[in-house]
């Protein structure tokens, strides 16, 4: 009888909470923008003495629009603990061990993220050092160059690695003219010459690190009195740029396009690239694109059970949905236990893929596949560094931390119908980018 408690616990709470037309957040979002142009947005969250104190900023890979000098997104991730002339590194890090708390940061083709987890009753010393650092960083000819060595040092670990060739090479084969064409390590040939691109950093840091590009977002043992408070104090002089990146846009794909790696010392790889949608918080194409993932190849799904239980061809199968600002790819990746079944493992993928264009998903599994969808999302948000991780992607892409409740209540607009028109909409070979790696000389599908 425990055990059957314990089964119905997930569907009772799943049962009480998304079957209401509630936000898919149960804590209150607390947002304001300061004259300068500064977002802060605060979540209180019963975390007794711990506060999550991040810093968005809404500049990745994708603003990196001239020639030349990509990468410096990336490349300010590691530069900003440099330290200021008032907190120098080794400052820094005494700082943080003194008030418990532990920093990093992360970049991505959208954002660059700036966070930290420490005691809430030394908030306003965590404000006191970001601010610091934000708009006081001072570096040396000889810091900058020494930083881009380790920058190019990281770009030779990661490429080392065969999935991390593929990946840069079918975004360099998949776009033409948008910035999403170099990953957010940047193009070799830029990392390469970064050392003599001093001058340029300085004006990368000047257009981007303003106010206006920012959102501070704390989560925890706080209260948005205190966090609009300390941000008037510490942020409210900061002064505003004027610079704003004008991103190209991608032309149609009229073919599908190919690109092969030849390696016979790892497991073979096909991943389909499909030109997929920007994020939006109004439409239901991203959401649509997550339940046909969760109906056609989740762990469930008759695709999964096919190529990985029964037959044993792959290791995995799964499809990855763009979540990004504009639009991006859609992925269908697997890995291949031997390479002549390449071409049969691309044919099985290429028939789920009609299946959903043209096969209406029975309700009770559309039904389940929303319902399971938001019940990971609310289970995966239980501390404060998970809540503001969460909240600080959707502010990047979305422009504001609210973007997620408008998300999660798209799922109960779609329905079977909508699922085909959509993989009708996205599913089309000559928007398809292949990409492999096996012992083949030559991409081994078509």
């Amino acid at each position: 009888m425990k055990k059957l408690i314990l089964l119905l616990i997930p569907l009772l709470i799943c049962g009480f909470t998304f079957m209401k037309s509630e936000n898919i957040l149960p804590y209150k979002i607390t947002q304001t923008k300061l004259p300068n142009g500064l977002n802060i947005v605060s979540v209180p969250y019963e975390s007794p003495g711990i506060a999550a104190f991040y810093i968005v900023v809404r500049a990745g890979s994708r603003n990196e629009i001239e020639e030349g000098v990509t990468g410096f997104a990336h490349f300010f991730e590691h530069m900003m603990f440099r330290g200021t002339d008032k907190y120098p590194k080794e400052k820094y890090d005494e700082v943080l061990k003194s008030i418990g708390a532990s920093a990093n940061a992360y970049t991505s083709i959208d954002q660059t993220v700036y966070h930290m987890v420490g005691n809430s009753l030394k908030l306003e010393k965590m404000f006191e050092v970001e601010a610091d650092r934000f708009q006081n960083l001072h570096y040396t000819v000889h810091d900058f160059k020494t930083e881009a060595g380790a920058v190019k040092g990281e770009y030779t670990k990661n490429i080392a690695n065969p999935s991390s060739q593929l990946y840069e090479n079918i975004r360099g084969v998949a776009f033409d003219k948008h910035t999403y064409k170099h990953t957010t390590m940047g193009f070799l040939k830029d990392i390469i010459d970064m050392p003599n691109q001093y001058e340029y950093s300085l004006k990368f840091f000047d257009r981007f690190y303003r106010p206006e590009y920012c959102t501070i977002l704390v989560v925890g043992d706080i209260t948005p009195e205190q966090v609009l408070k300390l941000s008037e104090k510490y942020f409210g002089n900061w002064k505003p740029g004027t610079y704003s990146a004008s991103i190209p846009v991608e032309p149609p794909q009229n073919e599908t396009r190919y690109t092969h790696i030849k390696n016979s010392d790892v497991p073979p790889v096909l991943s389909l690239n499909f030109k997929g949608p920007a994020f939006s918080d109004k439409d239901i194409d991203n959401p649509s694109l997550d339940i046909i993932r969760s109906v056609y190849f989740s762990g469930v799904s008759d695709l999964y059970k096919k190529l990985v239980i029964e037959e044993r061809k792959v290791r995995y199968v799964n499809l990855n949905p763009p979540f990004s600002r504009d639009p991006n790819l859609i992925t269908v990746s697997a890995s291949v236990k031997n390479k002549d079944d390449m071409q049969y493992v691309k044919d099985e993928i290429m028939k789920t893929l009609e299946a959903a264009k043209n096969s209406a998903v029975a309700e009770a599994k559309l039904k389940e596949a929303v319902s399971n969808l938001k019940y990971s999302f609310a289970m995966g948000n239980d501390t404060p560094g998970g809540i503001a991780g969460m909240l600080a992607y959707y502010i990047a892409i979305g422009g504001n931390p609210d973007c997620v409740n408008n998300y999660y209540a798209l799922y109960e607009k779609v329905n079977a119908e909508n699922l085909m028109s959509i993989a009708q909409k996205y599913f089309q070979e000559a928007n398809m980018t292949i990409g492999t790696i096996s012992a083949d000389d030559t991409c081994p599908v078509k």
